[in-house]
């Protein structure tokens, strides 16, 4: 099974202004995009799962954890259950710094925004309509501790 992981980007800055790039970002199987913002600071959403889907993630401006655990088929009855195990649990701090995290069908995903005004883009390689039938919501209390932030 794919693994989320995270394609690096970067920055590049000079007396004009700033560029923000992945160049190793290969979006051919992308089909829509929609952005992500919350009202209030601290908020989770969480969890909301693909069992075809993949998504990429962006963060356009404040600073989010995105976290994303493997999903599993209970027996043949369709039903999902999210692996219990942190070692199925992958999180990581975004800000606009050009870095894409890629987040393979399979997987559950949910993010907190640690700042007011936090955009994050979504990029989808299935279209709308493809989505149908396609998702699976948990409790976002379910490894709770990805959106703790703590003191270093």
């Amino acid at each position: 099974m794919d693994k989320p992981r995270l394609i690096r980007g970067g920055v590049h800055i000079d007396d004009r202004g700033a560029v923000t790039f992945c160049n190793d970002f290969d979006m051919s199987e992308i089909k829509r995009f929609y952005m992500l913002e919350n009202y209030e600071q601290g908020y989770v959403r969480a969890w909301h799962g693909h069992i075809k889907e993949a998504k990429w993630v962006v963060c356009v401006s404040g600073v989010a954890v995105e976290a994303a655990v493997e999903m599993f088929n209970r027996g043949n009855r369709g039903e999902y259950e999210l692996h219990t195990e942190k070692s199925c649990v992958t999180r990581h701090v975004l800000h606009p710094n050009g870095d894409v995290l890629y987040i393979p069908s399979g997987y559950a995903n949910g993010h907190k925004n640690l700042t007011l005004g936090t955009r994050l883009i979504h990029f989808s390689n299935l279209a709308q309509d493809e989505t149908v039938g396609d998702d699976v919501r948990f409790d976002s209390s379910i490894h709770g501790w990805v959106w703790e932030v703590k003191s270093r």
